[in-house]
């Protein structure tokens, strides 16, 4: 890390650290970036003020979008997906979004190593969502939370689910230490302690805008990297955990990181600025942007997915289609991927019953078999499933 570079920064200081690298068996002697606790106020340009001002509104007219569909819980399973997508594509995991829809119905053991990887942000953001209507955010619930992201991971260590407790360094893994691009605080009470007053500030009832609490808030976890592993992704989940906590969204619709994904330097280089020289706006703009755009696109999202119902709805009502064809066709906005024993189980009816109702299905072109087996056959809705693709 160019120590230089950090030095006159007005929100942070260098710490002095020393260890052994077991990589290249060597001693280093360098320095790490301590966060100073974020501000109980911050100022901000009209420009910024203005980019938030946006923002938030796109905020809510996506949480008003959502609730018009007869049943709007179906959203959020695709939602979490397709942000698990492209979260984990940020920290070098890939998956397509259809093979960790399908991923539902498989074994673990089936599972390719960066879909089951996926998955585990799946199962992190479900529990997440649940508990964020009865508590706030806290040191345990993300302890848990990151033990669920790292499981059978490479991340997954003694130290999962626990305060790191041993020095990291961003950037290159075949770098030396004084080459990485970030060293963060070091682990024990100074980073104990930041972690503590970060839980305070986001938690804290004041008039910060909500917008410029995530912004900062995840500034201040990225800096901090808590843990040894699954930082960015805990921190990008946090972000829509404070909307949901401060009933701002509803439901977790909102998909900031495929934004992010598309823009992977800019976003590095915004929060690694922020430390360099205490400047808020831009990044608190480069995030607003992401809000407002990827809102935007959700809530164009769902009235394409309007759309493709009340036509296959009326295609089912002129070929006289009715009973469970008609529910699982309303169901295909939660679940474009399905298969017919597990149709089976979700509806509590024979095997028979359901075959029989997604022959016809896609007999009218609704859905259409993909796996080409004659045994265990997986069919989609591909125009849902590219309504959830695109960004």
């Amino acid at each position: 890390m160019d120590a230089a570079l950090f030095a006159a920064s007005p929100i942070g200081s260098l710490v002095r650290i020393t260890g052994r690298d077991p990589r290249y068996g060597e001693d280093y002697d360098h320095v790490a970036y301590l966060a100073h606790p974020l501000p109980d106020e911050v100022g901000l340009r009209q420009d910024t003020y203005a980019a938030i001002t946006r923002a938030t509104a796109a905020v809510g007219r996506l949480d008003q979008a959502a609730w018009r569909l007869p049943n709007p819980q179906l959203l959020i399973r695709p939602a979490i997906r397709r942000e698990a997508v492209s979260t984990s594509a940020l920290e070098g995991t890939y998956a397509a979004l259809d093979d960790v829809l399908e991923a539902d119905f498989l074994q673990e053991a089936q599972l390719t190593a960066s879909v089951a990887e996926v998955q585990n942000y799946v199962r992190a953001a479900e529990i997440a969502y649940r508990a964020i209507s009865e508590q706030s955010v806290s040191v345990p619930m993300l302890s848990e939370l990151q033990k669920v992201l790292v499981h059978n991971t490479r991340g997954d260590t003694p130290e999962a689910g626990q305060i790191r407790s041993t020095q990291v360094f961003i950037g290159s893994s075949a770098g030396r230490v004084h080459e990485a691009r970030f060293v963060p605080a070091p682990p024990g009470g100074q980073l104990a302690a930041g972690l503590s007053d970060w839980i305070r500030w986001i938690n804290a009832d004041n008039r910060i805008p909500i917008l410029v609490k995530m912004a900062l808030g995840h500034y201040q976890f990225e800096t901090l990297h808590p843990f040894n592993d699954g930082n960015g992704r805990l921190g990008r989940l946090v972000c829509v955990l404070q909307l949901a906590r401060e009933g701002e969204l509803r439901l977790p619709v909102l998909n900031i990181s495929p934004w992010l994904e598309a823009r992977r330097k800019e976003y590095q280089d915004h929060l690694l600025q922020v430390s360099v020289t205490g400047d808020f706006d831009p990044w608190v703009q480069f995030f607003s942007e992401a809000v407002r755009v990827q809102a935007g696109r959700a809530v164009d999202k769902i009235a394409a997915l309007h759309d493709w119902r009340d036509d296959s709805l009326a295609r089912l009502r002129e070929a006289g289609v009715r009973g469970i064809a008609v529910q699982i066709t309303e169901d295909m906005l939660g679940y474009p991927i399905i298969t017919p024993s597990e149709a089976a189980r979700r509806y509590s009816m024979s095997y028979p019953a359901i075959n029989s109702a997604i022959r016809r299905l896609e007999s009218l072109g609704i859905i259409r078999e993909r796996s080409g087996r004659s045994y265990g056959r997986v069919y989609v809705a591909t125009p849902v499933l590219r309504i959830y693709q695109s960004d």
